[in-house]
């Protein structure tokens, strides 16, 4: 079982951000049809692995223990959550919004949201309670329940901590570089927080279930998409 193991979460940690370059980069000209084709196949076939290998491979059966929310998970999820919002969109105020980098950056997101058939506010909303609800909690299933949680069979909780955190980062320095630059030190800032960020979610989920940092995970991603909106559209 080690080996079949070793390789799912080998394909686990680089399928993310290959499936970025995927549609961020290498299909950033092609017609908006084929990104928004590109991004649903890959995505489909990042979430769906881990199910069908604990099912399949590993014969896995969902028990409630397993899925009930804890109380204090949940308010501790709440809790981190807020200090996340807060710190993102302290250091957007008070350091980034001033940047001139931020210029660069309304445009390309303007550009990749425009590619994902988004075309006004109520689209952007739309889009928006999709990734802080629904993606939120796939890539807590995904980053936490099996590819942290599968590290942690064949590891100890520090380096499966970092593992999986470093995973969940790569396809996050992808997305960052295509809207500020390889060179840009924002990028790598950027790319720590969010390694920072998953590194809390795991500890945390080490200690919950999997609710906590989903809870949590929903408010930085909410900071984000207000910034997003934003850029977006200041006048409304």
């Amino acid at each position: 079982m080690r080996w079949p193991l070793l390789a799912a979460l080998a394909f686990a940690l680089v399928f993310p951000t290959f499936i970025t370059l995927l549609y961020f980069v290498w299909l950033a000209k092609a017609p908006t049809g084929l990104q928004q084709s590109a991004y649903a196949a890959g995505k489909v076939a990042q979430f769906a692995f881990p199910l069908i290998f604990a099912l399949l491979v590993e014969r896995w059966r969902p028990r409630r223990p397993h899925l009930a929310a804890q109380p204090r998970g949940v308010i501790a999820g709440i809790i981190i959550g807020l200090l996340q919002f807060a710190s993102i969109l302290a250091v957007y105020s008070l350091y980034l919004k001033s940047r001139p980098e931020v210029g660069v950056l309304t445009e390309e997101v303007r550009r990749k949201v425009t590619g994902l058939g988004v075309a006004g506010p109520g689209s952007f909303v739309v889009l928006s309670l999709f990734y802080c609800v629904v993606h939120s909690l796939l890539e807590e299933y995904y980053w936490r329940w099996f590819v942290y949680g599968r590290l942690r069979r064949v590891c100890s909780e520090l380096p499966a901590n970092v593992i999986s955190s470093l995973g969940f980062m790569a396809h996050h320095v992808v997305v960052l570089a295509t809207y500020l630059g390889w060179n840009s030190p924002l990028v790598w800032a950027g790319s720590l927080a969010v390694a920072v960020a998953g590194s809390v979610w795991a500890w945390h989920y080490e200690r919950s279930s999997l609710w906590g940092p989903w809870i949590a995970h929903v408010l930085a991603d909410a900071a984000i998409f207000v910034i997003g909106y934003h850029l977006l559209f200041p006048a409304q």
